[in-house]
């Protein structure tokens, strides 16, 4: 059972709450063993699943806030009571390790992959096409918060086209609000998460190519157990290692990530 709720954590700067998504995944009443997660835009329907496998698998409800890489990592610097932090790099969890946040080092547990995504039936996704007069706007979710973004520019220099769509550039704060910008035809191309156009919701919509993985530099994704003084890491640890199982696997499989046996 999915279950839409607010955030409310007035002692936290609101800027840097500005787009979270907060999802319950199995939630029960009364509530018991919950744990939260904070989980990059590129995973938001993937670990929706994952979430609901655990939870149907333990018992134990999971919620979740869907934002930028960066944005979580600056939520939980400040405080946040995430338990778990699902990130689209290494090195987020890494900085989160630094500071000495997390309970142990992280570790990679998926490799995303890119695609160039549009919504417009006049034109065929290619890198090509960037440079043409009918693309206006190219949205890419903001480099300097999300891996996925980073990695869109990488592709844009790589192939020596980045100075002449650099204009065009539009950019979300997520990959999630870079996915509206293309299924509202406000960018008539973009790029964004292998994971997001295989997602139940989104397949079959619009038009699709993936990036030579060789394009870019492979995007590990990492998770980090976030250290709570006041909340028994139990339940945290169990969905670390379900997030490594066969069952979750597959499910990451299923969403386009390259997952390491």
């Amino acid at each position: 059972m999915l279950k839409t709720i607010s955030l409310r954590l007035p002692k936290f700067k609101l800027e840097i709450y500005s787009i979270i998504i907060l999802i319950t995944v199995g939630c029960k009443e009364p509530k018991k063993e919950t744990i939260t997660i904070a989980a990059a835009a590129n995973m938001q329907y993937a670990i929706e699943e994952i979430s609901n496998a655990f939870t149907k698998q333990t018992g134990v409800s999971c919620e979740l806030v869907i934002s930028s890489s960066g944005k979580l990592t600056a939520q939980i610097i400040e405080g946040a009571p995430y338990d778990i932090f699902v990130s689209a790099n290494m090195k987020y969890p890494n900085e989160i390790y630094e500071n000495k946040l997390a309970i142990e080092a992280p570790k990679v547990y998926a490799h995303g992959q890119l695609v160039l995504w549009s919504m417009d039936k006049e034109l065929v996704p290619s890198l090509e096409i960037l440079t043409d007069s009918r693309v206006v706007h190219i949205a890419i979710a903001n480099p300097r918060t999300a891996p996925y973004g980073q990695s869109a520019v990488e592709v844009l220099n790589k192939n020596n086209i980045y100075d002449a769509v650099a204009d065009k550039l539009v950019y979300g704060e997520s990959i999630s609000q870079t996915n509206q910008f293309i299924i509202s035809k406000s960018s008539e191309i973009g790029f964004t998460s292998m994971s997001v156009v295989l997602s139940k919701k989104i397949k079959d919509k619009g038009r699709w190519i993936p990036i030579d993985k060789k394009e870019y530099t492979p995007i590990e994704q990492g998770v980090v157990l976030i250290k709570r003084e006041i909340q028994d890491s139990t339940n945290s640890r169990k969905f670390y290692e379900f997030l490594f199982s066969k069952d979750a696997r597959e499910i990451l499989e299923d969403f386009g990530y390259l997952v390491a046996e």
